[in-house]
């Protein structure tokens, strides 16, 4: 059992400078104790999931075009995260307004090869499979 993750929990991305909250809007009317819970759904960039500093991904083509620019030194770039794919896996029997609940073990992919996982789930009583 995982703790589920609400509004406010933490975030970091693997090629990510810094962390960043975790957005989840109460359209899914379901409350974890106060904040809203997420689902696997939650995963939309600029609305869900906000820049993580500056991304180090030479997969991010302002990275390598910054990195090549600089004869080949590493620079990093404002972070913009592009999420080509929902959280996984996800809560298999419990269902948020729907969807798979979200849990402090799910992971999300950036298309520019960063691994985004919670690292506070914004919750400490409420667990789910």
């Amino acid at each position: 059992m995982a703790l589920c993750v609400c509004a406010g929990a933490m975030c970091a991305c693997s090629f990510g400078m810094t962390p960043a909250a975790l957005i989840v809007t109460p359209e899914n009317r379901v409350l974890a104790g106060g904040p809203p819970m997420a689902t696997i759904m939650d995963c939309i960039p600029m609305k869900n999931i906000l820049p993580f500093g500056m991304c180090s991904s030479l997969a991010n083509p302002q990275v390598a075009a910054a990195t090549a620019a600089a004869l080949g030194v590493l620079t990093p770039m404002p972070c913009l995260p592009v999420i080509p794919a929902p959280w996984m896996p996800g809560s298999p029997t419990i269902l948020v307004g729907g969807k798979p609940a979200l849990n402090q073990n799910c992971k999300l992919m950036c298309a520019w090869a960063g691994v985004i996982q919670i690292t506070n789930p914004g919750n400490t009583s409420i667990f789910v499979p």
